[in-house]
């Protein structure tokens, strides 16, 4: 890859970049998972520099990531089919500053939607390596799978009356759509989208669901080449790391 072309570099090389005061030094912390396993450290921080930002964690993986040969992404049902295999030597991952948190009390780095075995089924590479776009969303759609899981699991559980209730909402958009003078935005719904552009003979597969919304941002998000774009994306929300008002 050309210097032209690469959009991420350590911030331990970047000698114009430095965390601000006030700000935690999270390198050599704990990095823990959605159960409170420790998956790794923080090696280092990788920047965007259109976006002038840390963007991603680089994580150094614990030996048992690398211990629980997980099949990449749970081996899928086309066996024919793998998208990668980790080799000896890979041994850090990237993860997006939007997916962590921080506990400053004792020094460590958790998530809380990302669980030890998807982390052992992400691609990793070697530390120094560069990273490119390509390897940025096989990443992104490895910790994905894992969100949309867990909404396919909350789904199967339901209860019929929430099942009852999610076809009331339904309902309710349905007729929200035949009336073009409303511009009410049901935030509340897991059927939730705006009406702009929908058939008066909405069906239950035209109706969005928050997930479909959220893969078709993201699909629209790659599309685009423009770094501060791509770097808008939630996964990349650093509000966690922006400086606290001391007894906050």
């Amino acid at each position: 890859m050309t210097e032209q072309n690469k959009h991420l570099y350590y911030i331990d090389d970047l000698s114009d970049y430095k965390i601000s005061d006030g700000y935690p030094d999270i390198r050599g912390w704990d990095v823990k998972d959605i159960d409170n396993r420790v998956i790794g450290k923080v090696d280092n921080l990788l920047v965007n520099k259109e976006a002038e930002r840390v963007v991603y964690l680089d994580v150094e993986v614990d030996e048992s990531i690398i211990d629980a040969k997980y099949d990449p992404y749970g081996r899928p049902a086309q066996t024919d089919i793998r998208e990668f295999v980790n080799k000896e030597g890979q041994n850090h991952i990237i993860i997006p500053i939007g997916l962590v948190d921080l506990n400053q009390d004792s020094n460590y780095v958790y998530t809380d939607t990302i669980n030890h075995r998807t982390f052992a089924e992400t691609k990793r590479y070697r530390k120094g390596d560069t990273i490119d776009r390509s390897y940025e969303d096989q990443v992104l759609g490895s910790y994905g799978r894992r969100q949309t899981s867990d909404e396919e699991q909350k789904k199967s559980s339901a209860s019929e009356h929430e099942l009852r209730l999610r076809e009331i909402i339904r309902e309710e958009i349905r007729k929200y759509h035949h009336d073009s003078n409303k511009n009410t935005t049901y935030s509340n719904s897991e059927a939730y989208h705006q009406s702009e552009g929908v058939s008066e003979d909405v069906e239950d597969s035209e109706i969005m669901t928050d997930q479909e919304m959220e893969l078709r941002r993201r699909r629209d998000n790659e599309a685009s080449s423009n770094d501060v774009d791509f770097y808008e994306r939630r996964e990349f929300d650093d509000k966690h790391f922006k400086k606290r008002t001391p007894g906050l």
